[in-house]
């Protein structure tokens, strides 16, 4: 059958036998993209793109928009080291967030690393970054063209010289420096700057296609040949396994955990680096091991270890005991789970002023929503009234709860909603005051936004479970009760998997969107941890289907209660959310007029072979699985295409660059649907270089959001 475009792929006659079904597979040649068919569709594909981009209307108009949206800039929150205080910016106009460091607190800001100032091209991204102990020297990590292969470097904070490296192999490393730094070898009177980080293990020692794995713990000191790096943990894990590794204050305690691939799950050790064995042979004492929950764990400058888990507590706890003993029979909680909120991060606020009242400050969200709550050290027990309470400054979303790591009265966190850039906010233990730290750099530029409304609705999914939603609207379009007035054009946003939750942070797109007079939601989906770990597990594995279910129920909401209609109702999602959407369209595609589809898992028979998809398959499953195999092919999109289907109009954006997603599955079921579509909606895919699936630059994001929302306005009817 001929598209509608005149853009066919070849079918091939191939079936694969699984588990004793048969598995078509007529586009599996689109997964080579160096054979010379796959580029010879994918520059047919450019060419149709561009060809129907053309008649978008409003293309010039919101691309300046978006860009006046997101002129204020971007600043961090500031990581102390002694006097140097340590940040990000972004001034409006550049295209990537800067490394900037003051000498003092009223000293000018100077740069450390710009990546445009290194790659004028933009295609270079700071991955990582860590000072030392003292401040005076930066690890960070760079990688090239959106491949997330981070490259390793230290270089003097004073001067900006390249003390170390590059060293490669390090994506997803973290740095952890050893405060004084080690004896010298062979000359045990001078010390040397030295951390603990993680490495893969060279290609030559691990089996082919398997040289994304094999990490490793090491300790690098300064100058020397990472050849010869010490070995500190690690071997004998699964080769999919992810360290994490720190030290306490004092340098003292060394704490590791594994966690293979993105399971739910990690095992924690704990030794002192005081007994024999030292920094090189440290002698690892389990905190858990072994158990179906998540820790993390630090020794605090009181002594005492910290104890940050799900164990027994889906929406989390926070747990103390002697490092000396970190076995779980030893742990006594110091903030127990709550009822309904979900425990997402803590601090501790002990500095000289606060020596005879230490304050625990706990980080929570509410149905997505952020809160935090004062406690008293000690006990852990909140303190009454309206000082056990940091008052924010709305309804939306906390980042980081960041103290001075020698100690203090301050922390410093972001505040940010749909419609709100982050800024930084100060809290004050002594007084409990809070107050503006740091703005974004500039302002949203151009015309007054006009005033904008997110609400939190309820609904029911398929099997009666309730999930929330933020659905954000300009206020002149709905009734003084916040109904809306009339359907409207309607974007639905979700993800709901590896436990990560939608809560709210500034979006352009968001507020452009509703700037315009459309209607923006965003669906907290099972799969997510909106609702603490049990919501998470609700909706990966065999409870896939959970996210999709709560999916369509959003739509129907949306359209039952006039926000909306089956018409103007477009659906949008990226990466795991780009599986949401593929199997939204295919399992539901009358219920939708548009769909952009990016950075996708969409073959979900072969995903564990391409990409990072060996790591996800303790969330999604295995099709070497009897039983999972039937759970995936149940809702793989790419196996869900009926010929003959009036498919919605369906926009897949992917990245050349993308080491996580290989965009083969974009281009697979592009030509699938491109094949069996009976309408007259577009099927396209957008392609682009040098850049991956993580950051990107300003430019590149505002040409990407135009494209997008321009495609969704055209097919909805949304006036830009």
């Amino acid at each position: 059958m001929p598209t509608p475009s005149g853009v066919s792929a070849e079918r091939l006659d191939l079936v694969d036998e699984l588990h004793g079904q048969p598995v078509p597979d007529p586009y599996r040649w689109l997964e080579d993209a160096s054979d010379d068919r796959t580029q010879k569709w994918s520059q047919q594909q450019d060419e149709l793109f561009t060809t129907g981009s053309a008649h978008w209307p409003g293309r010039e108009r919101i691309g300046a928009r978006l860009g006046e949206l997101m002129g204020a800039g971007v600043t961090g929150v500031p990581i102390w080291r002694g006097r140097r205080v340590f940040s990000m910016r972004r001034e409006p106009g550049q295209e990537h967030s800067v490394l900037y460091v003051q000498d003092s607190p009223d000293s000018e800001r100077r740069v450390l690393v710009d990546p445009v100032a290194i790659d004028p091209g933009g295609t270079t991204t700071l991955d990582a970054w860590q000072p030392d102990r003292e401040g005076a020297r930066l690890a960070y990590q760079l990688s090239e063209g959106g491949t997330e292969e981070s490259v390793l470097r230290v270089i003097d904070v004073t001067t900006g010289e390249l003390l170390d490296g590059p060293i490669d192999r390090a994506r997803y490393s973290p740095v952890s420096w050893i405060p004084g730094g080690l004896p010298a070898p062979g000359t045990p009177q001078e010390r040397v700057p030295a951390f603990f980080y993680v490495r893969r293990l060279p290609a030559g020692q691990v089996p082919a296609g398997e040289e994304q794995y094999h990490r490793r713990i090491w300790l690098h000191r300064l100058g020397s040949d990472p050849s010869t790096d010490v070995r500190v943990f690690g071997d004998g894990h699964d080769p999919r396994t992810y360290f994490g590794v720190g030290l306490s204050r004092d340098g003292r305690w060394l704490i590791v955990s594994a966690a293979v691939g993105t399971a739910p799950r990690n095992d924690v050790w704990i030794a002192d680096l005081t007994a024999p064995g030292g920094h090189e042979t440290p002698q690892f004492t389990p905190i858990a091991t072994g158990l179906d929950a998540q820790f993390g764990a630090h020794v605090g400058r009181d002594g005492r270890l910290y104890v940050f888990t799900d164990l027994d507590a889906p929406r989390g706890r926070l747990a103390v005991t002697d490092p000396s003993t970190p076995s779980p029979a030893n742990w006594r909680d110091l903030i127990p789970q709550h009822e309904e909120s979900v425990l997402q991060d803590y601090t501790v606020l002990d500095g000289e002023q606060l020596i005879d009242n230490p304050l625990l400050l706990a980080r929570w969200t509410r149905h997505a929503v952020s809160e935090v709550t004062v406690h008293d050290l000690d006990s852990g027990s909140r303190y009454p009234g309206p000082s056990g309470s940091v008052e924010l400054p709305g309804i939306g979303t906390v980042g980081g709860l960041v103290a001075r790591p020698e100690g203090g009265h301050e922390c410093w966190f972001t505040y940010t909603d749909h419609v709100t850039p982050p800024h930084v906010y100060r809290l004050d233990g002594l007084t409990g005051k809070v107050e503006l730290f740091a703005a974004p750099p500039g302002s949203i530029q151009g015309a007054e936004v006009p005033k904008v409304i997110t609400r939190q609705i309820e609904y029911p999914s398929a099997d009666g479970t309730i999930v929330r939603m933020f659905v954000t609207s300009r206020a002149d379009l709905l009734s003084e009760a916040g109904e809306p007035l009339s359907p409207r054009p309607t974007i639905l946003y979700g993800y709901g998997g590896f436990g990560v939750p939608m809560t709210p942070g500034y979006s352009a797109t968001i507020l452009a969107w509703a700037e315009a007079g459309g209607v923006y939601a965003v669906a907290g989906l099972r799969g997510g941890s909106e609702e603490g770990e049990d919501w998470h597990r609700a909706g990966m594995l065999g409870h896939k289907q959970n996210v999709f279910d709560d999916f369509h129920a959003a739509a129907e909401h949306l359209i039952s209660q006039q926000w909306t209609s089956p018409g103007r109702l477009a659906i949008s999602g990226g990466s795991n959310g780009g599986l949401l959407v593929g199997a939204a369209l295919t399992q539901r595609p009358e219920l939708y007029r548009a769909v952009v589809c990016s950075a996708p898992l969409l073959d979900m028979i072969r995903y564990e072979k391409f990409g990072l998809g060996a790591t996800w398959n303790v969330e999604y499953g295995s099709a070497d699985d009897a039983e999972q195999f039937g759970q995936l092919l149940a809702y793989s999109p790419y196996h869900r295409v009926k010929e003959g289907v009036n498919y919605p109009a369906t926009l897949f954006t992917v990245f050349d660059g993308d080491t996580r997603v290989d965009p083969l599955h974009a281009r697979k079921l592009c030509a699938a649907l491109q094949h069996a579509n009976s309408g007259e909606h577009p099927i396209l895919i957008r392609r682009e270089k040098d850049v991956g699936h993580g950051a990107r630059s300003l430019s590149r994001t505002i040409t990407l959001s135009t494209d997008t929302m321009t495609f969704l306005a055209a097919q909805t009817g949304l006036e830009l």
